[in-house]
């Protein structure tokens, strides 16, 4: 098995001032950060997370490396709301995928509200359980879906990555089958957008992730809009993965057992299979400021070219 076609996208929503989302999409890795916080805090937390995810060395994988990630990436954002300030306070929600495409299985490392879901024979079914107050009633058997999904605090969470000193991180593997697709998505889809619209979104995509990931996020908007939208969908093809360049040559036994027992590393290079990224994934937003700023000053000038005639 290998992993196909991916795709990302982000959306602000039509409420928020900003998008406190971040994603990351890099084959065998994906996972969808939602920040928590007040000011930007919240944004630099999800960043964080998804810097630490991004270090992850190459050939560390399985469930042990997800939850050491997950772990680093608390500790650096606990850290960095003691040291300032105006970040006090500050977590994440985030649900990460990490594919072994040799061993045909994935793990799912989980804090907090984001989802994953599997879309298999049609089916949708919920990979994660939601770290929040109704999702802990509805497994209590105190409320059901449907009153939770219409409950006024259905979005206090009670657990995220970065406001305590440590944090418990939710693993499991399972395995993976030709044609399934994997999402993980922000609960600003979730929270407007019913599992069954969700499936019928997919299908009706033709379960391509570029075409589902638009559907969905213009399906939140519809629906108001009121949170950031974030989602990342992947799918597993029969076949053998591509080997991933290695301009070093074989590594040595020596080099893969560090590999496997430390999960953090320098970056490393693009993944070999395409991906289609764009929103607030790694630069997308500094890029977009920049169009804005040059477009104002461009407008700028022709106003004070027309006074001056």
């Amino acid at each position: 098995m290998r992993t196909g076609r991916a795709s990302a996208l982000t959306d602000t929503g039509r409420r928020r001032p900003q998008n406190e989302d971040t994603f990351v999409c890099d084959p065998p890795l994906f996972a969808v950060a939602d920040g928590v916080g007040g000011a930007q805090a919240g944004e630099i937390a999800s960043r964080l997370a998804a810097a630490a995810l991004e270090e992850r060395r190459p050939g560390a994988l399985g469930e042990d490396t997800l939850a050491a990630l997950l772990h680093e990436a608390n500790t650096r954002i606990y850290r960095r709301s003691l040291d300032d300030p105006a970040a006090a306070g500050m977590g994440t929600v985030i649900t990460a995928l990490l594919v072994d495409d040799a061993a045909g299985t994935l793990a799912v490392g989980h804090v907090g509200d984001s989802r994953a879901y599997r879309v298999r024979d049609g089916e949708l079914e919920q990979l994660t359980s939601d770290h929040s107050l109704v999702g802990e009633l509805v497994r209590a058997g105190t409320l059901s879906t449907e009153e939770a999904e219409q409950h006024p605090h259905r979005s206090v969470i009670t657990r995220a990555v970065g406001t305590e000193a440590s944090v418990e991180v939710d693993t499991l593997t399972l395995t993976m089958t030709p044609g399934d697709i994997y999402l993980i998505c922000s609960d600003g889809l979730t929270d407007l957008v019913r599992d069954e619209q969700i499936a019928e979104l997919i299908a009706t995509a033709e379960n391509d992730p570029d075409a589902a990931a638009e559907a969905l996020v213009d399906a939140a908007n519809r629906a108001g809009g009121v949170d950031n939208i974030t989602v990342v969908l992947f799918e597993i093809l029969e076949g053998e993965a591509p080997p991933a360049p290695d301009p070093a040559g074989e590594p040595d036994d020596d080099t893969m057992e560090q590999a496997l027992e430390s999960p953090v590393a320098e970056p490393v290079a693009e993944p070999v299979v395409p991906v289609r990224r764009h929103g607030a994934g790694s630069g997308g937003r500094w890029l977009a400021l920049a169009a804005i700023v040059l477009t104002a000053a461009v407008a700028a000038l022709v106003v004070w070219w027309s006074l001056k005639r």
